[in-house]
């Protein structure tokens, strides 16, 4: 219970900074909307092999897509908040209190959640003028596996800030691994359409099965292998890396 107050706690407290800067989700949301408009018309005829016959189809292909990569990046880059806080000497004040490290920890990560979420469901709303439709229970469901992928990339990001601890060398990182990452797990066209040897590779990415559980999700499929599959991995994955990157932070913050 105390970990639940302590984590609730923090996480309004970075809640009411982030809905003081109006200007982060116009930023966080100009990539993913410009790729919405100006690159998914242009699958409808890509994506014919599919069994995509109109603009409706083809964003019902590539938006899961899109929302996955949205919080694969988004989530990825967030360990330089925690940097910025370690140097101010932010989290040097919190330790002095009585909240529980771990809260200190998940507050910010759930804070970053949110934040994905909400960005998830404006690029849903945009998308519907085009043609998207999704059934709102299904579409609940895709929330919480974005959820839980979003989780999973933040905590990574954390515990590769801590370990690291350099600004200027952890952009180039993230970006180095987060790439081939995102190509590998068919955000921008689906990997039916890769070469063989790219979707053998792509079997040990747990990205493209959140890709391909969040896809069959938006078509209505819930009784796809997939889905389960995708959402036990992302899981299990979200859970290590939870208690992985607690445990860093509480020997990094004594």
């Amino acid at each position: 219970m105390k970990l639940a107050r302590d984590t609730w706690l923090v996480y309004q407290r970075h809640m009411r900074l982030l809905l003081r800067n109006r200007t982060w989700l116009f930023f966080a949301l100009a990539q993913p909307v410009t790729y919405l408009v100006l690159f998914a018309p242009m699958l409808r005829v890509a994506l014919r092999p599919l069994g995509a016959d109109s603009f409706a189809d083809a964003y019902l292909i590539y938006v899961p897509g899109l929302l996955v990569v949205m919080c694969l990046y988004g989530g990825l880059f967030t360990g330089f908040a925690l940097l910025a806080e370690l140097r101010a000497g932010i989290i040097e004040r919190c330790r002095v209190t009585p909240v529980s490290r771990s809260a200190l920890l998940l507050g910010r990560a759930l804070r970053e959640v949110t934040s994905l979420l909400v960005q998830a469901t404006i690029i849903v709303v945009l998308a519907i003028p085009f043609g998207l439709r999704v059934a709102p229970g299904h579409l609940v469901f895709a929330y919480a596996m974005l959820g839980l992928v979003a989780l999973m990339t933040t905590t990574i990001s954390y515990y590769v800030a801590l370990a690291y601890r350099n600004e200027g060398g952890l952009g180039p990182m993230i970006n180095t691994v987060a790439q081939p990452v995102a190509l590998l797990s068919g955000v921008l066209l689906p990997l039916a359409l890769a070469p063989l040897w790219i979707q053998q590779v792509s079997v040990w990415n747990p990205f493209a099965w959140a890709t391909h559980a969040m896809r069959a999700i938006f078509r209505g499929d819930m009784s796809d292998a997939v889905v389960w599959q995708g959402l036990l991995i992302i899981s299990v994955l979200s859970i290590v890396t939870v208690l992985y990157t607690s445990r860093l932070f509480a020997r990094t913050v004594r």
